[in-house]
């Protein structure tokens, strides 16, 4: 069974940084999308970034400049530097990952658990 974990995440004072990780396990496949979604209490998920197997990158223009996405094909992991996080960046930074599978002909959607990323002075 594939599973995402997050870590990194916790108190980030604003201006600091932050990196956050994201391993799968129980995986024999590499995925093709990866990314980072986020939820603020009261508010929807929302897109933070997105890889590609390719690494074309792509940013949700509150994050751009500030954050970056990478990936590690071969670990199939995904990491999200935050670099002058600010009070509004305070949620819950939550894993995601895709796979199409040509047999089936549909895409499978992972999430992780989610971890907390608090920014604050």
């Amino acid at each position: 069974q594939v599973q995402l974990v997050e870590s990194g995440g916790g108190l980030v004072q604003p201006g600091g940084s932050l990196r956050l990780s994201c391993a799968a396990s129980g995986s024999i496949f590499r995925f093709d999308d990866m990314g980072w979604y986020r939820q603020a209490p009261g508010k929807s998920r929302e897109l933070v970034a997105t890889i590609t197997r390719d690494i074309r990158t792509n940013y949700a223009d509150s994050v751009k400049g500030r954050f970056t996405i990478s990936r590690d094909n071969a670990k199939n992991t995904v990491y999200l530097q935050m670099n002058s996080p600010e009070p509004e960046d305070t949620a819950v930074y939550y894993c995601n990952a895709d796979k199409f599978d040509s047999r089936l002909g549909a895409t499978f959607d992972y999430w992780g658990q989610g971890t907390q990323v608090t920014v604050s002075s």
